[in-house]
């Protein structure tokens, strides 16, 4: 890897903005091969330095990839003036060019892939991979087969053309109806506006899936871990 400044390293490493850093560096609290550096400009190499603040080594990592339970009243967002960032629920030391892969409404729940790898993001999202996405949804209405039947010919729902072909399994049915629905694209609002468009309404949604990634259940609503290897292989024959 490329020598790099110190300054940028720490704060990619989640240390901080550069001025929070250089304020750390100016308190001699960075040291770089167990020496104490106080300038920023300083060029390191992230695979052979060690470098450590407060006692603490950093290991750099050029990517780093999340799997959230995204909760409900979260924004899908790096930055909000009003609400809550799904960026803020990762609480450990993380990269600041971190980013959703896509979005989830807000009151939506579920599988959220949190990330700095923009083709990873980019090939994940494009129109023409059509990667699986599965949802589960409580369904105000009666799901019935005509239903399935509706979502597998494609839907109008106000674009300049109609949904491409969709899955819909009835877990059941009656006047309030339990479904999963696995779609391809990633239109806006996209579940509910087809639920419409078939005179019924969303009022729960979560999604379990994207791709050959599955949301880990022993994940809590809000809490998230990083993607292990194996995950992240899966990931990416998905693209």
């Amino acid at each position: 890897m490329s020598l790099i400044r110190l300054d940028k390293f720490l704060a990619d490493a989640g240390q901080g903005t550069r001025s929070e850093v250089k304020i750390k560096l100016k308190q001699c609290r960075v040291r770089v091969n167990d020496e104490v550096v106080k300038k920023p400009e300083i060029k390191i190499n992230p695979d052979t330095d060690k470098v450590s603040i407060d006692g603490k080594e950093l290991v750099f990592e050029e990517f780093q990839y999340y799997m959230l339970n995204k909760p409900a009243g979260v924004v899908s967002a790096t930055k909000d003036d009003r609400d809550k960032t799904v960026i803020e629920l990762i609480g450990e030391d993380k990269r600041r060019d971190l980013f959703p892969v896509g979005r989830l409404d807000k009151d939506t729940e579920g599988l959220l892939i949190i990330t700095n790898d923009g083709a990873l993001a980019n090939s994940l999202l494009a129109p023409g991979k059509h990667v699986d996405k599965c949802y589960f949804a409580r369904i105000d209405g009666r799901v019935t087969e005509d239903t399935v039947k509706s979502f597998e010919n494609g839907l109008d729902i106000g674009d300049e053309k109609l949904t491409a072909p969709a899955t819909l399994i009835i877990e059941e049915s009656g006047e309030e109806s339990l479904v999963r629905i696995i779609i391809t694209e990633g239109r806006y609002h996209q579940v509910k506006r087809m639920f419409e468009a078939v005179g019924m309404k969303v009022t729960y949604l979560k999604r379990l899936s994207m791709g050959s990634l599955c949301l880990d259940s022993s994940l809590g609503i809000g809490e998230y871990r990083k993607l292990t290897e194996h995950e992240l292989d899966l990931l990416k024959k998905s693209k």
